[in-house]
């Protein structure tokens, strides 16, 4: 494997003081170069593609958000790309102008402008060297840093296990270097090696990153694999602490379940993040003790975990006081009060939905937006496959569902993740922003 070990943590170690620690629409990197902090105007959507629905094409869809516009809740563009490989996730590069978008089965990433006019993207480049150059596959959070996308995978080419990494391109999309999650730290502390999500707390100079399963599982159907008990056992059940600077993993958490997104408060003066366990059904608070060691916790339980809920995706307001978690097998969207992060307490639920995803939020919490696709093989079957794009108004006691739309009607497929762009207008820009290099990917 090929990797380039000290050009990233230099770049890194020169920026870090002047990045801001504030996050974009509450879940994304400190990184980027501006916020939508009143109305988005467009929702991108991630979309599956479905063999003999339109024209069985993985895809993004654009919507538009904006209620003031006379097209308001409708599909204003769909862009598809070649195939189908498990469309997953995405994330802005630094600079908000292109938008990143990986495959789980194919491993490829499609790059989008969607800087030069956010109502009609562009796709600008296809990136297919991530399993050659770095020897992992399934990219899934893109998360950028000064000038790079630094991407998490969830499985390597070698044995499509769950052992796998981090894996950093330059914003021409050009490959930069590879870090393997640890299998065991200096010392004797153990880790499962497996990857998911990522996220860096400037300040404290720290990455978190979480764990999932390898290929071998995430492309199996639900049912049989939850009926496989040496399958079940290939999950991640534990968390990695890095120094960020130096991109080196320093501690091992134990969160046992499959830990998924992670999210950092984004209050001034709040240092601790959160997590899910999907099998578990557990929230898990990660913060340093009174000796300034960081140290992880089991803090809630989400809904009934003996019945596995599946919680799946997660969305902490701006003020770092509440969180929003999506469960799957019950279609539920949960509200918990994070006043005191120690203590998390239910205070709302709601069923959106037969199955639901990912959940996202405004910047003021007014809007709620939730998708219904897991992954094509772990979606429900039969009439319980819903697959939409639905707006929730909240207004601090009830969401309301002010439109939807049916992916399937609509011919489109399986409506995953989402982010907002605004026009230029709308964006406000970061004071001190770390923004190294403002080049897109190559054309």
């Amino acid at each position: 494997m090929k990797t380039s070990r000290r050009l990233l943590p230099c770049l890194v170690a020169l920026l870090l003081p002047m990045a801001t620690a504030v996050a974009d629409e509450t879940c994304n990197s400190p990184y980027l170069a501006s916020l939508i902090k009143g109305q988005e105007d467009y929702l991108h959507v991630w979309t599956l593609g479905v063999a003999g629905l339109g024209d069985g094409a993985d895809k993004l869809v654009t919507v538009d958000v904006n209620p003031r516009s006379a097209k308001y809740g409708k599909v204003i563009d769909v862009l598809p790309v070649p195939g189908r490989g498990e469309a997953h996730h995405m994330g802005f590069s630094d600079d908000r102008r292109y938008l990143w978008a990986g495959r789980l089965d194919d491993s490829k990433i499609f790059v989008f402008d969607v800087g030069t006019n956010p109502a009609r993207p562009k796709l600008v480049k296809t990136i297919d060297d991530l399993p050659a150059r770095s020897g992992y596959v399934g990219p899934h959070t893109f998360y950028p840093i000064p000038g790079r996308m630094l991407i998490g995978t969830l499985s390597n080419a070698r044995d499509k296990g769950g052992a796998t990494g981090l894996v950093v391109y330059n914003n021409k999309g050009d490959y930069v270097a590879s870090y393997p999650i640890p299998t065991a730290l200096p010392g004797g502390a153990q880790a499962d090696g497996y990857g998911y999500d990522i996220a860096v707390n400037p300040g404290k100079n720290v990455m978190l990153t979480s764990s999932f399963t390898g290929h071998n599982n995430y492309m199996r159907d639900l049912g049989k694999l939850m009926a496989d008990p040496a399958a079940m056992k290939q999950f991640g059940n534990t968390m990695v602490l890095w120094d960020f600077k130096a991109m080196r993993p320093t501690k091992v958490f134990n969160t046992p379940g499959a830990p998924l997104e992670i999210r950092w408060s984004l209050a001034e003066g709040d240092n601790w993040a959160i997590t899910a366990s999907a099998l578990t059904s557990k929230l898990w608070l990660i913060r340093q003790d009174e000796r300034g060691e960081w140290q992880v916790r089991d803090v809630a339980a989400i809904g009934d975990p003996a019945k596995i809920p599946l919680p799946v995706d997660i969305s902490i307001a701006a003020n770092g006081k509440s969180l929003w978690v999506n469960t799957f097998m019950d279609g539920k969207t949960r509200l918990f009060d994070l006043t005191n992060p120690a203590a998390p307490k239910q205070v709302y639920e709601k069923v959106t939905g037969k199955q639901v995803n990912m959940v996202s939020q405004s910047w003021d919490g007014k809007r709620v937006y939730v998708t219904s696709s897991l992954l094509e093989n772990w979606d429900k079957k039969g009439a319980d496959n819903e697959q939409f794009l639905k707006l929730f108004s909240w207004d601090g006691k009830e969401l309301r569902q002010q439109w939807a739309i049916d992916f399937t009607k609509e011919k489109l497929g399986r409506a995953h993740h989402m982010k907002f762009t605004a026009k230029p207008a709308a964006a406000v820009a970061m004071q001190g922003s770390a923004i190294a290099d403002r080049s897109g990917p190559s054309r």
